[in-house]
């Protein structure tokens, strides 16, 4: 089978769908691999075949402000989000869909799997079904679907338990709809009127949600709230860790269960300023005996890591995960998604900290399921973080948790799930008529 894989040019995006591309590919498929110019090289390595998105959509991830500079004053709230949504999501999605359209006329997928923040797919899936190969969509953040209690998306907020909360959340619900969903939408349904396609009715991160031909949740269930989903969502855990990514550091002899080993890292996007957790976590741990603190660094440079640094401390740009992770007691984390559901899938209890991106609901995550202590700042106090570190470290409770949340990865074979949804789709694909080649998009005006 043929698979077009296409990522948000973005560390945490390319992660899991390189995870994805090496099943497929340990499964004998053939692979391309459409994202931005910044991970060719990463791509290439993995045996796919990589193609480039046009220019107007290819951006590097790692650096966030630098296709959109005004971010550089914007706080983190609803203004921050919104420009997001707009100028970094829907204005690429025109480049996108014709990235996506060029590349199938070269390399003519059965099936193309995306992430779930690739909103060019919308004008393939708005458009005639039998024009297009099934699409599948992967989500590698928390699951962008309504909620029972009426609360917004990111602003991190645990599931109602009384009707003071679900007044409340309302409010909040109309505040965000008026000040980020509904100006994102008025400019998404402007976009796909060029495309020829739309208009969608439901806010932006809920669309491909609902629209996708099966939505692969890199999750399990427990660690997401409950409501009622669409029966395209799957539940298929956390794709396997690509082994050999980086080399054992020198001091890997020292993780040897003589001392409780902390793991901090900020991920691989919100790690410009390490004085925000790294720094705190080295000051608030470094008088603790009987711990190890490691430290990753997502690729930068360890020496931009911010001094003190004590004894107890071990430092490395890269560290390979399927080695480490087996010897960690305990996370320290902004909240990145893959990291906090590897962590989850080890059994490894959480203390998180963060409320960008998609941080806040995720480490709202944390805090509900029971398998760590959600901090909810920016910037934690070394206070804060030791206390929270030695409550998730000496109090069984969390731990047991996050060993409850273990055996429900465990029960998922992410692998056959993958594939098994996958081959459905294509069979379904094999059995229905199709157009023989991609059409481009074409205007409403030029349809007329």
């Amino acid at each position: 089978m043929k698979i077009l894989i296409a990522s948000t040019p973005a560390a945490g995006h390319i992660s899991p769908m390189l995870a994805i591309t090496r099943i497929l590919l340990d499964d004998d498929h053939e692979i391309a691999f459409l994202t931005g110019t910044a991970f060719r090289e990463r791509i290439e390595a993995s045996g796919a075949q990589f193609l480039p998105l046009p220019a107007d959509a290819d951006f590097d991830g790692r650096d966030l402000p630098s296709p959109i500079p005004e971010l550089k004053d914007v706080p983190p709230g609803s203004q921050w989000l919104r420009i997001v949504c707009e100028r970094l999501f829907v204005d690429a999605i025109p480049a996108q869909d014709q990235g996506l359209r060029e590349a199938l006329k070269h390399f003519q997928a059965d099936v193309i799997v995306g992430d779930d923040l690739l909103f060019g797919v919308l004008p393939m899936l708005l458009g005639p079904r039998e024009t297009r190969p099934p699409i599948v969509l992967c989500g590698t953040s928390f699951l962008h679907w309504k909620r029972d209690d009426g609360a917004p998306d990111f602003v991190g907020l645990p599931p109602a338990t009384t009707k003071e909360q679900r007044e409340q959340y309302a409010v909040l619900a109309g505040e965000h709809d008026a000040n980020v969903d509904q100006p994102v939408l008025r400019k998404l349904n402007e976009v796909l009127k060029t495309c020829g396609v739309g208009p969608v009715s439901v806010p932006l991160f809920h669309s491909v949600v609902g629209l996708a031909d099966a939505y692969l949740q890199l999750s399990v269930r427990s660690f997401e709230f409950p409501r009622e989903l669409p029966p395209t969502v799957h539940f298929v855990g956390t794709p396997p860790i690509i082994r050999n990514q980086a080399p054992l550091p020198p001091w890997a002899h020292e993780l040897d269960g003589s001392r409780k080993v902390v793991l901090v890292t900020q991920g691989t996007v919100a790690n410009l300023d390490f004085g925000l957790l790294l720094a705190p976590t080295f000051a608030a741990l470094a008088n603790e005996p009987d711990l190890l603190v490691v430290a990753t660094a997502g690729g930068r440079p360890i020496e931009t890591i911010p001094g003190p640094i004590p004894s107890n401390a071990r430092l490395a740009s890269y560290l390979p995960f399927e080695w480490l992770l087996p010897r960690v007691d305990a996370l320290v984390t902004n909240g990145g998604y893959g990291t906090v559901n590897q962590a989850l899938s080890f059994g490894i209890p959480l203390v998180t900290v963060g409320l960008i991106e998609d941080k806040a609901d995720v480490n709202a995550r944390v805090a509900w399921s029971g398998v760590g202590i959600n901090l909810a700042t920016n910037a934690p106090t070394s206070e804060a973080l030791r206390e929270a570190t030695r409550t998730v470290l000496d109090r069984p409770s969390y731990r047991m948790r996050a060993t409850q949340m273990a055996d429900e990865f465990a029960s998922i074979d992410t692998r056959l799930e993958v594939l098994r949804i996958i081959h459905r789709l294509e069979r379904q694909r094999r059995a229905q008529p199709r157009a023989a080649t991609m059409k481009p998009a074409r205007s409403r005006r030029a349809a007329r």
